[in-house]
């Protein structure tokens, strides 16, 4: 393989096209056929419908009325029923005249659908808009936008309206003078004063090309320090704030924006039907092949299997039409690298801004806080309350200074009390925030090699930085009287304890990518992938374990030049047991760290019981890193907040539930 060329623009590539040899007036007589008499026979009203392009299927309306004096549609609506009708209907109607059913159907009646509205509006061109406007009026003989605004309001109802004129600027000429001037506007309107010129973002995010739009983003993130996303979850609220962060995904990229969408409409129970069927058909024969590639680099699940496996409500025939929409050739080796290409920049973006939810209690007097505590567990029974408030909202470095202090007034020693007098959970928690980062960590190894937990030192190691690693190593062999290398090497073997050892070493460098050795790594990589197993795992120890993250990152991008494949897709292939999971910590952190842990936490909580020790460890130890990225993913991912997941799962344990949920540091 060589890792020179690759497109920068997507493919837009679509599942179903043009079917060859059509015959307009034969398709119309089959159908007709299929619906005469007693019953319909919708297994060749589905093959046949779903085989064709929306043009095809216009020509075949057409010639069904020539041939038989009846609107094909309506007979359609006559022989079937619930949702299989929407579906084949919906496949029928050109998209225009689809998108303004979707609308009418969105604002009609009582209550609105907010989040159609905005799926449709965000993500359609100038062209689509316009059609769509037009169609509606011939449709239902009404105005669009008069309709849209007496059945919104405030700034979300202003942004719509933008978006109904189809203005965006899609010259793709790009001012520079322009993008430093927005992002500087988009800055002082929002992060830069108290309160929020959301006219400002309305004008700039629902007028400019997208192109400049990306370039804007750049920039803001170099003035504001924390990406667009980010300053409009801080400043704006409820259906608009919804809207405005669909307009950035959409700018972005489509294809995600979709990938997204799908997930959360067939994730937890029941399946979000109309949103699967809308979204399904009106992007089958524009960009469907790269919505299944960020669907399966954002979920690393196919679209294909989770459709295949899903339920959905009163429509037993949709799995198969959707299964032709998302047909996954994966295994044959078809890939899309521009949709990886785009979520590893996403991902860069993401890595950027680190955000925890405990900080500096301001305010701060250690002496106040040890003789609380003393209090709190000094004569007969705990106050647990007392002693939860005051640990989990102080930081480490606070913590710390509260432990000597108490040795310094008390003459007593804060652990063994707090030991003495909490148990379970609680005591986990608690002690486990008292500890420095090293002593934690170093106990959490400790105990997982005492029961031989594989994942903790994966997880511990894998997603570490170099100085991190050394620190941790040190306190290991003070505290037990063995280097944490020999004890590595007297709970595992093979390949996976030579990784864990190579990590164990503090050697991961630090900085920025180095282009020209990147290129050299990836197409190492590429190279090693032909080589048995033995080489292959240890060529991509030596580059996995030694190289820092955003230099990996940069590695992983050129991978999929060079080989046409994500390097995930080579790891879960090719390897296997404790190699691989240590292998795809260390992938999954360096494109998505948030992510990672944000699946560890969903699996320590899913299903009967909890892996409590799993949930406290990623709770504590990340509280004061990216707590509140994770909480973000979360959500994005399980389309339920963390809070909710620990209110759940813990609601037996009062205590250790009301000190998680303090670490959470709110709720999404």
């Amino acid at each position: 393989p060589s890792c020179e060329g690759s497109g920068d623009r997507w493919n837009r590539l679509g599942t179903i096209s043009d079917a060859p040899d059509f015959d307009a007036s034969a398709d119309a007589e089959a159908l007709y056929n299929a619906m005469k008499g007693i019953g319909s026979d919708k297994d060749a009203i589905l093959d046949l419908v779903t085989s064709r392009s929306n043009a095809q299927r216009q020509e075949v309306i057409s010639a069904y009325k020539s041939s038989f004096g009846k609107d094909l549609i309506d007979d359609l609506k006559y022989e079937l029923t619930g949702k299989f009708e929407r579906l084949i209907v919906s496949l029928m109607r050109t998209p225009a005249y689809h998108d303004a059913k979707e609308i009418h159907d969105a604002i009609k009646g009582a209550g609105t659908n907010e989040r159609c509205l905005i799926e449709v509006l965000v993500s359609r061109t100038n062209k689509q808009i316009h059609d769509m406007v037009a169609a509606y009026k011939d449709a239902y003989g009404r105005d669009l936008e008069e309709d849209v605004i007496a059945d919104t309001s405030g700034h979300f109802k202003k942004m719509l309206v933008v978006l109904l004129q189809g203005t965006r600027d899609e010259s793709g000429v790009v001012n520079a003078d322009l993008v430093e001037q927005d992002a500087q506007d988009l800055y002082e309107a929002g992060e830069a004063q108290w309160g929020t010129d959301e006219a400002k973002f309305i004008m700039i995010l629902g007028n400019r090309s997208v192109t400049h739009l990306r370039m804007v983003f750049d920039a803001y993130e170099k003035i504001a320090e924390v990406s667009i996303e980010d300053s409009i979850k801080s400043e704006l609220s409820g259906d608009f704030e919804r809207l405005m962060l669909a307009v950035v995904q959409c700018i972005r990229s489509v294809p995600m924006f979709f990938a997204k969408r799908l997930y959360k409409s067939m994730k937890g129970l029941g399946t979000a039907d109309n949103t699967l069927i809308r979204i399904m058909i009106c992007r089958s024969e524009i960009d469907m092949l790269d919505i299944r590639e960020c669907f399966r680099l954002r979920y690393e699940k196919s679209l294909y299997n989770m459709i295949k496996v899903g339920k959905i409500s009163q429509l037993s025939h949709t799995p198969s039409i959707f299964l032709q929409c998302t047909a996954d050739f994966s295994l044959a080796g078809e890939f899309f690298p521009e949709a990886a290409q785009l979520a590893y920049k996403m991902w860069e973006i993401s890595s950027m801004t680190k955000v925890p939810t405990v900080r500096p209690a301001s305010g701060f007097d250690p002496a106040a806080d040890a003789q609380a505590l003393r209090k709190a567990m000094k004569g007969f029974g705990t106050d647990e309350d007392a002693i939860i408030d005051i640990v989990a909202q102080r930081s480490n470095a606070q913590r710390q200074e509260i432990r000597q202090t108490f040795k310094s007034l008390l003459g007593r020693d804060l652990m063994k009390d707090l030991k003495s007098e909490l148990s379970k959970n609680l005591e986990r928690l608690i002690i486990g925030l008292m500890l420095t980062p090293a002593e934690f960590d170093a106990k959490m190894m400790r105990k997982a090699m005492e029961v031989t937990e594989e994942n903790v030192p994966t997880e511990l190691f894998c997603t570490i930085i170099s100085v991190a690693t050394v620190i941790r190593c040190s306190f290991y062999g003070a505290a037990y009287k063995k280097s944490l290398e020999d004890a590595i090497q007297s709970d595992t073997s093979g390949h996976f304890c030579r990784i864990l050892v190579s990590l164990t070493q503090g050697a991961r460098e630090e900085g920025p990518a180095d282009m020209e050795r990147a290129l050299a790594d990836a197409q190492e990589l590429a190279d090693a992938c032909n080589a048995d197993s033995d080489d292959m795992e240890m060529k991509f120890m030596s580059i996995l374990c030694t190289r820092s993250f955003p230099h990996l990152r940069k590695v992983f991008q050129e991978f999929v030049k060079c080989s046409n494949k994500d390097i995930e897709q080579i790891i879960k292939k090719e390897m296997s047991g404790d190699v691989k999971n240590a292998f795809y910590a260390i992938v999954r952190s360096v494109k998505n760290q948030p992510s990672y842990f944000a699946d560890r936490l969903y699996k320590a909580m899913k299903g009967l019981g909890t892996d409590d020790r799993a949930l406290i460890r990623i709770m504590v130890s990340r509280s004061e890193v990216d707590l509140f990225n994770i909480r973000k993913e979360f959500k994005e991912t399980h389309d339920a907040s963390l809070h909710e997941f620990i209110q759940g799962d813990t609601s037996g344990d009062y205590p250790a539930e009301k000190t998680l949920l303090i670490l959470c540091g709110g709720e999404d």
